[in-house]
């Protein structure tokens, strides 16, 4: 039977500390938050309800929301439902259309210099400039949320494939050809592989992009089923509860999915030696 040294066991023990330090530090931060929140609108009532509602109404919206029974509830679980559909659609189009782009800029010099310059200046642009052109383009309809979602998502896929590539160390470059490796195998066996920790990094940064892209192109979507709609109809009723209920849980989703992102590059960096466990 496999022991752990004792050198491990301590590692381990102190990490899984730090977790629940971090995890009881964030507890904390949210009860300050809540606390605040109530006190200013509830206790203090420095604004009326219908300009700053406080924490139990907007907790109603959510409630009814999610979970309610009556006709009119259960309205945010199926624009949760509508808004995962389209953001993961458009990820994963945006994934493997960047990695695609990024080995080829990462391995052709001229692709690079000038797609990959252009890439980074349309990077520079807020995704909400680019909904009035999908809506022209593609007209007023899902597709033009797509397409805005998998251009958010795409350039930084590829430039953090490309750029990843160029970090290789060249040692592992001159390994690979001493081996006989030829183009393809060297760009399979060795330099792709050596980039996954920077590739993961990208992949990050653009759920976050991805996912900001479609909340601004959801807003301008009648009748499809999305947190983008129930914002617009928190704006049009004057409900600000909904509202702020609405950005609440996209909040809760993107940095839910942003945390299982960022375990999975932790812990692809820690099997690489790229970080120290703690």
């Amino acid at each position: 039977m496999t022991t752990l040294s004792p050198d491990i066991q301590p590692t381990r023990a102190a990490r899984g500390q730090s977790r629940w330090q971090t995890l009881v530090t964030q507890l904390v931060g949210l009860i300050v938050i809540l606390g605040a929140w109530w006190l200013v609108t509830d206790v203090l009532k420095l604004y009326p309800p219908y300009v700053f509602p406080g924490p139990k109404a907007v907790w109603t919206e959510i409630s009814y929301g999610l979970w309610g029974t009556g006709p009119q509830d259960g309205k945010l679980l199926s624009a949760i439902g509508g808004s995962l559909r389209r953001v993961l659609t458009g990820y994963v189009i945006a994934v493997l259309l960047g990695v695609v782009v990024g080995l080829l800029m990462g391995a052709w010099r001229p692709l690079r210099t000038t797609l990959g310059a252009y890439l980074t200046g349309i990077q520079s642009v807020p995704s909400i400039a680019f909904v009035p052109f999908a809506i022209l383009f593609l007209g007023l309809n899902e597709r033009a949320v797509l397409f805005v979602v998998i251009l958010e998502g795409f350039i930084p896929v590829a430039l953090a494939v490309s750029g990843a590539l160029l970090n290789v160390p060249p040692a592992l470059r001159v390994a690979g050809r001493t081996l006989g490796a030829g183009s393809l195998g060297l760009m399979l066996r060795v330099l792709l592989p050596a980039s996954v920790p920077s590739i993961l990094t990208g992949l990050r940064t653009a759920w976050s992009f991805s996912w900001r892209a479609l909340v601004g192109g959801e807003l301008l979507i009648a009748g499809a089923a999305s947190l983008g709609e129930q914002l617009e109809i928190g704006r049009n009723t004057a409900n600000v509860a909904l509202v702020l209920a609405t950005i609440i849980i996209i909040g809760v989703i993107g940095g839910l999915f942003d945390s299982l992102l960022r375990a999975a590059e932790g812990r692809v960096r820690r099997d690489y030696g790229l970080e120290v466990p703690q």
